[in-house]
Order: C-alpha cells, then sequence, then structure tokens
C-alpha cells in the first residue's frame, strides 16, 4: 500500500489475544497471533496497529485482558483465539461474556456453520461475539487454517462465495457503534453494507 493510499483510510487500533497455557509458557510457538495480524494486514486497506497479547486459560486474566484492551488502549476490534472448546480450561466464551455490555449471537452461529462444513465436531465450539463500550470483541478459534476460513468464509474454485465469512460483517458493525470506518480488499472479504451506509469518497 502507498502512503497516499494509507492516509486515505481511518487508521484502527485492533487487540489480538492469543489464548493458551502452553503457549504462553513457551512449550511450544504460539501461532495465533501470526495468524490473526498475517489475515488482517491481507484483508484491510486501513493502516493497523496492533496491541497483542499471549496469556493462558485463566478466566480473570482473560476477562481483564480484554478490559485493558478495550477500555484503555481504546481498539475498535478485538479477536481472540482459542479456549472456546469444552475442555475444562476453555473459559475464553465465560470471560468474555463476564465484560459484555451486549451479545451478538449471530457471530458465533455464523462461525459454527462455517466449520461443521469441514467438521461434525464444529458444534461443540462455543464462540461468541459481544460490544464493550465501542469496541466488538470476538472469539476465534485456535487453529490459524480455521481462523482464516471463519474470517474469510468458504469459496468454491472460481473465488465465488459459498459461505460468507464473519467478517463481511465486522465493518459495518464497527460503524455502528461509532468507530472507525474499514474497507476490505474484496478478493479476501468483501464487506456488507447497507447502501446508505456506504461512503462513496472512501470506495477502492
Amino acid at each position: 500500500m502507498t502512503d497516499a493510499a494509507a492516509h486515505s483510510h481511518a487508521p484502527v487500533r485492533i487487540g489480538i489475544v492469543s489464548i493458551s497455557d502452553r503457549a504462553s509458557t513457551g512449550v511450544y510457538e504460539d501461532k495465533g497471533l501470526p495468524a490473526l495480524q498475517d489475515w488482517l494486514l491481507r484483508a484491510l486497506h486501513n493502516p493497523i496497529e496492533f496491541v497483542s497479547r499471549l496469556i493462558p486459560d485463566e478466566q480473570e486474566r482473560i476477562s481483564a485482558t480484554l478490559m485493558e484492551l478495550v477500555d484503555q488502549h481504546q481498539c475498535s476490534l478485538v479477536l481472540t483465539t482459542g479456549g472456546t472448546g469444552p475442555a475444562l480450561r476453555d473459559v475464553t466464551p465465560e470471560a468474555t461474556l463476564a465484560v459484555a455490555h451486549k451479545e451478538m449471537p449471530g457471530f458465533g452461529e455464523q462461525m459454527r456453520q462455517i466449520s461443521l462444513r469441514f467438521v461434525p465436531t464444529a458444534i461443540l465450539s462455543r464462540q461468541v461475539a459481544v460490544i464493550r463500550h465501542q469496541s466488538l470483541i470476538i472469539t476465534l478459534p485456535g487453529q490459524p487454517k480455521a481462523i482464516a476460513e471463519t474470517l474469510e468464509g468458504l469459496k468454491d474454485a472460481s473465488g465465488q462465495p459459498l459461505v460468507p465469512g464473519i467478517f463481511a460483517a465486522v465493518p459495518y458493525c464497527i460503524d455502528l457503534i461509532g468507530g472507525p470506518y474499514l474497507q476490505t480488499h474484496d478478493a479476501v472479504c468483501k464487506a456488507f453494507r447497507p447502501k446508505s451506509a456506504v461512503r462513496p469518497q472512501m470506495e477502492v
């Protein structure tokens, strides 16, 4: 992206959080944060400031981290990866709901629909999305491939969408809660807005 192109789009601060006992203690290399950052850089025209955290599966720690990213760093979007299954240490949904002002159940429903295309155990996933103040928080799967599929959706051999990814709805949601105007690269994920919400001068 050229400097001129970057300046034509509103900057956005995005929190990315990888939640894993083993990765946070160095038992294995974390892959969640690089996967989130790589996808967002491919998907958005906006210049992005990332605030990243790698933390263990501890409910109070997760809640505190989400509040820090929203309340202190004022991230417009927070994406977490990991800790959304039924295992005893999987507490990301509970930690997220504990800091929510509004729940956005459609995101979790769509994430499970996408994952069910690949594995029947997708019904065990407990992903959620919430709004806190003027921030959207979404809990994503733990595997890099699943992160991309969930955000981007599924396409056929010609590149036409089969199942919409959840990120298509993220820019308009952030519009509605007073955040920056996000513009996506259509080849990665085409954002949807009602015609009345599109800003022609920002089209790319």
